[in-house]
């Protein structure tokens, strides 16, 4: 709230410089911030009485949109990387899949593991899991399992995210 929009009967006022003026009435507050040729701004609406500053508004909104966008460049996103694995597959592509995984994870990416079940292949989901160990093995060096093998349908999948 800024300027006319400020209906309390007493506000905390903090001056331009940000020295503490004192519980004022607000067209008191109002006839300082008009003196100064600046807005009057209601700070912290919740608190008893509620604290204004004499600022300029336009200068303010700046401020806080900067902050915002600074604050939203320093944040670090975490994609979601899947590697897909057959229950029939052979070392070496296992190994290929596990060099591509380990590439996701040293750029800070989470991966999300599937072993996908075809045809006949749903018998013996139970033996399969082996190649979902086999795999959290190959990068215990570098990643951990966040969320252990799990059965969803057609597929299992496990999560694993780098050590810290």
């Amino acid at each position: 709230m800024i300027n006319e929009q400020i209906r309390d009967k007493e506000v905390r006022l903090v001056g331009a410089d940000g020295a503490q003026l004192g519980i004022v009435s607000a067209k008191e507050a109002m006839a300082k911030a008009q003196e100064a040729g600046l807005d009057l701004v209601k700070i912290a609406p919740q608190a008893k009485p509620p604290v204004c500053k004499i600022i300029d508004y336009g200068k303010y909104r700046y401020e806080l949109a900067r902050k915002e966008k600074e604050a939203k460049k320093k944040q670090k996103t975490i994609d979601v990387k899947e590697v897909r694995l057959s229950p029939n597959i052979d070392t070496n592509d296992l190994m290929t899949k596990v060099n591509a995984a380990r590439k996701f994870l040293s750029k800070g990416d989470r991966v999300k593991v599937t072993l996908r079940f075809r045809g006949r292949e749903m018998a013996h989901m139970s033996s399969s899991r082996h190649v979902l160990d086999d795999f959290a093995a190959h990068l215990a060096d570098i990643a951990t399992v966040e969320k252990a093998p799990k059965v969803e349908g057609r597929s299992m999948t496990m999560f694993m995210t780098e050590k810290k």
